[in-house]
């Protein structure tokens, strides 16, 4: 195999493949990214036997084509600190030649036949969305999935599909992450029992691999495994074992339920200035909404107290929510600052839900509240 390419560019396809690589493996193959080199095309692979990734690299001219395996750890260094704009890269069986206008370097080579084979997306049946609406999926329920619990599989997205919508579900029972858009379903749909949960590690790796300039991408869900073809990539990834809880019973009746809409921004530079005095004992900060506006109340013990007030355009009732403010910050920061929300109340024991106008939804369980001992007469 022999190939020259742009250095740049093969940097960028090469890392996107490579952040799939174990860092530690019983398999030493599997530090390898294979490349596979054909007159017109040049695909790289990796995986780590749960995950899977084939980019087609872009900026590589073929001069013989062939296999290779190229090392995370001593090509990648080449690829990033190499001053070279282009490099050509050779395997003749018994060592890989990389060389540029200015330097020169010489690795192991390797048996390419012994690297575990890695599918392409060749299905005919599959649902079509946007790019942008999958990666803002991602972003916007990952944070909420939970590895440690051991009764539900909340180490990952819950993906489900109703007619025309899919859903990304993520939960770690204190907080429920849910995202809805539009999917559009090629070929005949089955129907299916089993659940589509994608670990958080695998929904990393794609979120990564989507490019910026992808429009449209396609998913599957296919025995245990999750698909993913974009542009110039396909992803597989070993679905989750096990249950995902009851997501639709976690939404408080919307009986009594007061909403208020609140600019992202301002909200989230209070929020952040009631925590300061929050501790890891004492996280609670009490959100009151009345009077035209809303007082952030943070406790800390030996750390302080802490005050904050901002106006909002709510002149009802007072109602009064512990909520935790990590978990209210973790919702706003995958919000455009300029952006308003909806916040959904009823008192300080039904959970807070958040929504937008783009199929967002974020529910937050309340802590508990001690109300404040009056003094005696």
């Amino acid at each position: 195999m022999k190939i020259t390419c742009n250095r740049e560019k093969l940097l960028r396809a090469f890392g996107t493949v490579a952040s799939v690589v174990p860092q530690r493996s019983p398999k030493p193959i599997l530090s390898n990214v294979k490349v596979m080199a054909e007159e017109e095309l040049v695909v790289l692979m990796g995986t780590d036997m749960e995950n899977s990734i084939r980019s087609v690299a872009s900026g590589v001219e073929v001069t013989e084509p062939g296999e290779a395996l190229l090392p995370i750890d001593r090509f990648g260094s080449i690829l990033r600190e190499s001053s070279d704009e282009k490099l050509s890269i050779e395997d003749d069986g018994k060592r890989i030649l990389v060389q540029g206008d200015r330097s020169k370097f010489q690795l192991p080579s390797e048996d390419p036949a012994k690297f575990p084979a890695i599918g392409s997306f060749e299905e005919e049946t599959y649902r079509e969305l946007p790019a942008p609406l999958f990666r803002e999926l991602i972003r916007r329920t990952i944070f909420a999935t939970d590895n440690e619990n051991s009764r539900y599989a909340l180490g990952g997205v819950l993906i489900e599909f109703e007619n025309d919508n899919i859903f990304g579900i993520a939960t770690d029972g204190r907080r429920l992450a849910k995202q809805v858009g539009t999917v559009k379903a090629i070929g005949e749909q089955e129907a299916s029992d089993q659940m589509t949960i994608v670990p958080t590690r695998g929904m990393q790796l794609i979120d990564r691999a989507i490019a910026e300039n992808d429009d449209e991408i396609r998913i599957l869900a296919k025995d245990n495994e999750f698909l993913v073809r974009s542009s110039r990539s396909t992803i597989h990834v070993r679905l989750a074992e096990g249950r995902f809880p009851n997501w639709r019973g976690v939404f408080p009746s919307k009986e009594n339920l007061v909403k208020i809409d609140i600019a992202v921004g301002p909200f989230h530079a209070a929020v952040r200035q009631a925590a300061i005095v929050t501790s890891k004992d004492r996280r609670g900060v009490d959100f009151t909404f009345g009077d035209g506006k809303v007082m952030l109340s943070g406790h800390g013990a030996e750390l302080g107290e802490s005050h904050i007030e901002l106006p909002i355009p709510y002149d009802g009732g007072e109602i009064t929510v512990k909520l935790d403010p990590r978990f209210v910050s973790d919702f706003l920061k995958v919000l455009q600052p300029e952006q308003t929300f909806g916040i959904e109340i009823r008192d300080s024991k039904t959970a807070a839900v958040c929504t937008t106008d783009d199929g967002y939804s974020y529910v937050i369980m309340p802590l508990e509240r001690k109300e404040p001992e009056r003094k005696a007469k």
